[in-house]
């Protein structure tokens, strides 16, 4: 089996939650005298994990209410419209369908986040205690750490893994841990030009749904096993 794991990010591919909690982060940073509309948000900061997040803001804007207060501002409203972030469409059909593989999460969100939206979303099954988050590393995606620590955790050498993304970040964190990537284009925060980004970041394959990414992942399986 030349994929042994696939290894997902999650905001934007597992949760389709990228526009709306960027969304509240624009209302937020609004509020608090710092004008930002949505789509600069989502231009300026999906992606990132919160420190990081938060040190381009503060740059930005030269705010200076702290990361940690600002961030919990941005989760109490963010986990007050949690219900209207579903999952992305055709992502548990695909999930069932690869469940002998190990299939982990690897994000920039905190644990938190990922048990509870798992949770709600009745998916948590299907990744148990394989869930990796970024959020206390030195570094944040771009850098390859986060899918190297979980491959490292799943036994499973980098070669081994497929990594599923949504922006170039992460693409960009995966391409540099030596693992074949694949991106999902399927969330609500994605505009036009995205495929270009995402290839220009690393990406191997784009598909739009978790069709295409089951057909992509059958045909690299199946060129794999002819070159046998």
């Amino acid at each position: 089996m030349p994929f042994r794991a696939i290894i997902f990010d999650f905001d934007g591919v597992i949760v389709d939650s990228e526009w709306l909690s960027n969304a509240v982060l624009a209302d937020v940073l609004t509020e608090l005298g710092y004008p930002t509309s949505r789509e600069e948000a989502l231009a300026r900061y999906c992606g990132l994990r919160w420190a990081d997040c938060y040190r381009r803001i503060e740059e930005e804007t030269g705010l200076e209410l702290g990361s940690d207060t600002l961030g919990d501002l941005v989760d109490e409203a963010v986990t007050a419209r949690a219900s209207e972030m579903l999952a992305i469409e055709g992502i548990g059909p695909f999930l069932a369908s690869q469940d002998h593989r190990l299939l982990a999460i690897a994000s920039s969100s905190e644990i938190w986040w990922l048990e509870q939206t798992l949770d709600r979303l009745g998916l948590s099954a299907f990744f148990a205690d394989r869930l990796f988050s970024a959020a206390g590393f030195p570094r944040g995606k771009p850098h390859p750490d986060i899918y190297l620590h979980a491959a490292e955790r799943l036994g499973v050498a980098p070669a081994h893994c497929l990594v599923i993304e949504d922006h170039p970040v992460g693409v960009a964190a995966g391409a540099a841990a030596g693992m074949t990537v694949i991106a999902l284009l399927a969330a609500g925060h994605i505009r036009e030009g995205h495929d270009e980004r995402v290839r220009a970041a690393g990406a191997h394959h784009v598909a739009r749904d978790d069709g295409e990414v089951e057909e992509i992942l059958e045909r690299l399986e199946a060129d794999a096993l002819a070159s046998d």
